[in-house]
């Protein structure tokens, strides 16, 4: 049997395993990324960024070239999570590349979505890292 690509049962079997997988290690990952936040670790949550990265928010461009930038961000902005312990997440990836990976979050806390960011994800020796964070909302 013939997919209408072309690619067969067996070739079919397989992008749907690569994209589960794929699903699996974006979850993983920012299941990490929430306990890094959740334990208030600015030194953790740099290390998930890549250097250089890009942060885009709305009429500004931060260039990452050093990670002590993204913990002295985070040290610096905890406080706008008082009395957050807990986050709920709900991914959606938008796209692969080799080497990699383009995720839709929106963070959830106290019942009620808060955050939306699009990620830009690479492969690492370290697994993925954040290249590039786009705000979505």
């Amino acid at each position: 049997m013939q997919s209408n690509d072309g690619t067969g049962v067996s070739g079919l079997s397989r992008i749907v395993s690569r994209m589960m997988d794929t699903d699996h290690r974006a979850q993983q990952f920012f299941e990490r990324y929430a306990a890094a936040l959740i334990a208030r670790d600015e030194q953790a949550v740099a290390r998930m960024y890549a250097v250089p990265s890009l942060i885009l928010f709305p009429g500004q461009s931060i260039a990452v070239n050093d990670a002590k930038q993204t913990e002295e961000f985070f040290a610096s902005s905890w406080s706008q999570y008082d009395g957050v312990d807990a986050v709920d997440m709900r991914l959606a990836v938008m796209g692969e590349a080799p080497g990699s990976l383009w995720v839709d979050v929106t963070w959830s806390y106290d019942g009620q979505p808060r955050e939306r960011f699009c990620y830009q994800l690479i492969e690492s020796t370290e697994g993925y890292q954040i290249a590039v964070l786009t705000p979505m909302q």
